[in-house]
């Protein structure tokens, strides 16, 4: 049955996709914590903390699970690369159930399993709700990214069931890179633009929060979907607007809805022209504590 994690500080923490933008963070912070991570790799292990694995065949080490206290999963294709052609949309569904299935499958194999399963999972689930307030009990929205969030979430339950799992829905993270670096990229070229009227509210969050909030969940009690996102609500237009001004950048350009949907189809409506209202109930009744409260703290955090 799955262990107890322990009072002391120290945890074993298996980590997947921690070589990207959050990962890289999140594993500073754990090491910071006190914490030993664990990070699997797709290449050849190039230090002691590093495994080996491939997804796409199912192929992890059980024996490895026993001993760990937790395994994070933050795996997946990015969804800011653009266009989502069929073959890319493929991509971003396949590369979620793949390592989600391989690692719960994994912890049930495992003589011990872990206490804890953290697995990433998406604010896009809820779709375009304009004039809603959206908690982790809303129902799904419509579109592909609901699709894509169902499967995924549905995959990471095959886990054992004393294993407790949490799932959380991240949103925009504000940082130097991930979904922010197309947009960092046009604004400093001096094409700073306004996506359709603007109005739509982007749930974000900060990059440090976004580990922060995940470290704390190893040691919460919380359990199913949680809304990893700011507490306070932002407009894209507030967002990047702030972005040029901090860039010292021109913000006269707007990119009409027409023609962002004539170029990018669904992905423009999903991720440029949907509003969210995302608010984290479950996440500031546990007590977690915002470093950035507003989308301006956290830009100013990555670009000072």
């Amino acid at each position: 049955m799955p262990r107890r994690l322990r009072d002391k500080r120290s945890l074993k923490v298996l980590v997947s996709g921690a070589s990207g933008f959050i990962g890289r963070e999140l594993a500073t912070q754990l090491r910071d914590d006190g914490h030993e991570v664990f990070t699997l790799v797709r290449r050849q292990p190039k230090a002691e903390n590093e495994i080996n694995w491939a997804p796409s065949a199912g192929i992890l080490n059980s024996g490895l699970i026993d001993s760990v206290d937790a395994v994070i999963n933050l795996s997946g294709a990015s969804l800011g690369r653009l266009p989502w052609t069929p073959k890319y949309r493929k991509e971003i569904l396949d590369s979620r159930l793949q390592t989600t299935k391989a690692l719960a499958e994994a912890m049930t194999m495992a003589s011990k399993p872990p206490s804890v399963f953290l697995s990433a999972s998406a604010v896009g689930i809820y779709g375009d709700r304009p004039g809603e307030r959206l908690t982790e009990q809303s129902p799904r929205g419509p579109g592909f990214l609901g699709d894509v969030v169902e499967a995924w979430e549905a995959a990471a339950q095959i886990r054992p069931a004393k294993t407790r799992l949490v799932t959380f829905r991240t949103g925009l993270v504000l940082g130097n890179g991930g979904s922010m670096a197309p947009i960092l990229a046009l604004t400093k070229a001096g094409l700073g633009s306004r996506f359709g009227t603007g109005g739509d509210i982007w749930p974000w969050i900060s990059l440090y929060d976004e580990a922060a909030a995940i470290r704390h969940l190893l040691t919460s009690k919380l359990s199913g979907p949680v809304n990893l996102v700011g507490p306070t609500p932002a407009t894209s237009d507030r967002i990047t607007r702030y972005v040029a001004r901090r860039l010292h950048r021109w913000y006269d350009f707007v990119a009409p809805s027409w023609a962002l949907t004539l170029a990018l189809q669904d992905a423009a409506h999903e991720l440029l022209l949907s509003s969210q209202n995302v608010v984290p109930e479950k996440l500031v009744a546990d007590g977690f504590q915002f470093r950035h409260r507003t989308a301006e703290e956290a830009i100013d955090a990555f670009l000072e």
